[in-house]
C-alpha cells in the first residue's frame, strides 16, 4: 500500500511539474481570476489645509476575464481577451484636531474599476514559459472615493466626547477620464494541468483624471496583476 501511495504522489508531481504547450495552429480559451497591487502615479503626498499630510499607498484589487489564445508557430501566440479590474490608490490613516474633537481617518481609496481589453504577443523561450508584451484599452465604469472615520465629538451637546463612526462613499466618475491606455509586459507558465499562472505590469500611457484636483496632475495608471487561469483547447 506504501509503494503504491508514493507512485500516485510521483505520478501527481511529474504531472504538475511538467509543462504543455498548445499545438501550432491551434486555439485555446483561458478564464482566469487574480489580484492587483496598483497606484495611480504623479498623486503624491500632500498637505491638507489644515497642515495634515496625506501619504499616497498601493491599493489591493481583483481582476476576472477570460482570453483566447492562437498558437501561430512553436514558441510564437497571440492572445485577446476581456477582464473586470478593480484599481487605484490608497491613503495612509491620518490623525488631527478639530476643536476639541479628535478625528481619525482610515481606509480611504480611490477606488476605478475598468473593463479591459488586453491584446498580447507571446514569446515561449522554453515549453510553458513565455514573455508577452502587447496593447491595452480600458474603459472605466465605476469611480468611488471611500473613506471610514471616528471621531469622539460632543454629539449629545452634554459635554461628553462621544465615539462616532463616519463612512462615506463619493462618485468621482465624472473627475475621471473613460478611456485608459496601456502596455501590459509579463511572463507567464503553463503546467501540463494545465494550470497557467501569469503575471503582467500594465504601463499606462494616458492621464486618469480629466482636470488636476487634490494634488492631482497629470496622473497615469501603474497596474500590476498576478493570475491563475485554466487554459483548455478549442
Amino acid at each position: 500500500m506504501k509503494k503504491i501511495m508514493m507512485m500516485a504522489v510521483a505520478a501527481f508531481m511529474a504531472t504538475v511539474s511538467a509543462s504543455a504547450q498548445f499545438e501550432k495552429g491551434t486555439w485555446s480559451l483561458q478564464p482566469y481570476v487574480g489580484g492587483v497591487i496598483s497606484s495611480v502615479t504623479n498623486a503624491g503626498s500632500f498637505d491638507l489645509d489644515d497642515g495634515v499630510e496625506l501619504k499616497k499607498k498601493m491599493r489591493v484589487g481583483c481582476i476576472i476575464g477570460g482570453e483566447a489564445e492562437y498558437q501561430f508557430a512553436e514558441k510564437f501566440s497571440v492572445a485577446a481577451g476581456v477582464n473586470y479590474t478593480t484599481q487605484g490608490c490608497g491613503w495612509e490613516d491620518i490623525d488631527y484636531f478639530d476643536g476639541g474633537a479628535k478625528i481619525k481617518i482610515k481606509n480611504q481609496s480611490d477606488i476605478l474599476g475598468y473593463i479591459k481589453i488586453p491584446i498580447v504577443a507571446n514569446y515561449y523561450i522554453f515549453k510553458g514559459f513565455a514573455v508577452k508584451a502587447g496593447v491595452q484599452f480600458g474603459f472605466l465604469v465605476s469611480s468611488t472615493f471611500y473613506a471610514h472615520g471616528e471621531t469622539n465629538y460632543d454629539v449629545l451637546g452634554d459635554g461628553v466626547n462621544r465615539k462616532v463612526d463616519l463612512y462615506g462613499t463619493i462618485d468621482m466618475k465624472d473627475q475621471y477620464k473613460k478611456f485608459d491606455f496601456s502596455i501590459p509586459v509579463g511572463v507567464s507558465y503553463q503546467f501540463k494541468v494545465p494550470i497557467t499562472i501569469d503575471a503582467r505590469y500594465q504601463i499606462g500611457l494616458t492621464k486618469v483624471n480629466k482636470e488636476s484636483f487634490v494634488g492631482v496632475k497629470d496622473s497615469k495608471n501603474s497596474v500590476f496583476t498576478l493570475t491563475v487561469g485554466y487554459k483548455f483547447a478549442l
